[in-house]
């Protein structure tokens, strides 16, 4: 009786016209990778954040994601890749960028919703550049610095404006009687027409609405552009009701364009939205006082947790039949406080 292997031969050779290898399962894709700069994390990941996918962090707030982010972005542009940022959430900070390694000569900031926050106030404080090419107007006289004309020319006409300015009409109108001015009426306010919490809420939407919208664009414009290797979105503030709106198609897109462009594309937010568009998702949770000291704070701890990690890396080249039984992988790190010092 033949072999298995012998048999699984004759079988490929008498399909090969139709169907080339049957029975032999496809190579699995295992895409490069770029660390984040923190080993423990990495050891988990197998190396770091996948190039030419998308990678997921999900989380509340101050649960570590935007630290998690700099360092990646530390780790791309030291090797001299361009990145951007597309804030969403308007809470990024260039000078905790920069202490945190990364070179802001190689990253691109998109801030998107700020119209609606700035003020009339603020906006006129703002100078155009054609007021400060604008010359000065020339002031004559005495009293001009000198570049007027000759004191005796200014006399001429004095007369005519005293005569004009002692008219019968002019004094008529400066000596009559002050005009009363009506009072204002008092309003009176109702307590029912304040602006109730739902309206404060459907406006906080609404904006939040127009700034996802903003960064969706922008991030379709460098996408589809290229020659960025990693591109951030951040929705980390945005309410999770309002991402979990995006269309899938919308990150589907994004994925095959990564996949295309060879873009490590990021995704910071409160809601797992990208489902199976997503390569790696991570779920982070809150940080934690380390209670290393009684009286001096010492630093964070964080916690990862990996919610879906496509096209792992196997130690053989065995496919099993069955899928095997997955386990929860956690990692932690500690965020030391620059006081503190190694230990």
């Amino acid at each position: 009786m033949a072999s298995s292997s012998t048999i699984r031969v004759r079988v490929e050779s008498a399909l090969a016209n139709r169907f080339p290898s049957a029975l032999t399962p496809p190579a699995r894709l295992v895409r490069p990778v770029v660390p984040t700069g923190i080993d423990p994390l990495d050891e988990l990941v197998q190396g770091g954040f996948p190039v030419g996918a998308m990678t997921e962090l999900v989380g509340d707030v101050c649960s570590g994601r935007m630290s998690l982010a700099l360092s990646f972005l530390s780790q791309v542009t030291a090797a001299e890749k361009v990145c951007a940022w597309i804030d969403a959430s308007n809470t990024f900070n260039p000078a905790a960028a920069s202490a945190a390694g990364v070179d802001l000569r190689r990253l691109l900031w998109v801030r998107c919703g700020v119209n609606e926050t700035v003020s009339e106030q603020e906006t006129r404080k703002f100078i155009l550049p054609s007021e400060c090419f604008t010359p000065k107007p020339v002031l004559k006289g005495l009293h001009g610095g000198g570049h007027g004309t000759h004191p005796r020319n200014e006399v001429k006409g004095l007369s005519a404006a005293v005569g004009k300015f002692l008219s019968d009409e002019t004094v008529r109108a400066r000596c009559a009687e002050p005009i009363s001015k009506p009072r204002p009426t008092p309003q009176t306010f109702e307590p029912n027409l304040k602006p109730s919490s739902t309206s404060v809420r459907t406006y906080k939407r609404g904006r939040s609405y127009d700034a996802v919208e903003q960064a969706l664009r922008s991030a379709d414009l460098l996408i589809q552009t290229g020659g960025f290797s990693a591109i951030i979105l951040d929705f980390g503030e945005i309410a999770s009701e309002v991402v979990s709106r995006i269309d899938l198609s919308t990150w589907h897109r994004y994925r095959v364009a990564a996949e295309q462009t060879q873009a490590s594309i990021v995704l910071l937010s409160q809601y797992a939205c990208a489902k199976s568009s997503s390569e790696l998702q991570l779920r982070l949770s809150p940080l934690e006082d380390t209670n290393e000291e009684r009286t001096v704070f010492t630093g964070l701890s964080a916690h990862v947790e990996v919610l879906r990690q496509r096209f792992t890396q196997t130690p053989s080249n065995v496919v099993p039949m069955r899928k095997p039984p997955q386990s929860v992988r956690e990692a932690r790190w500690t965020h030391r406080a620059s006081w503190v010092g190694p230990r």
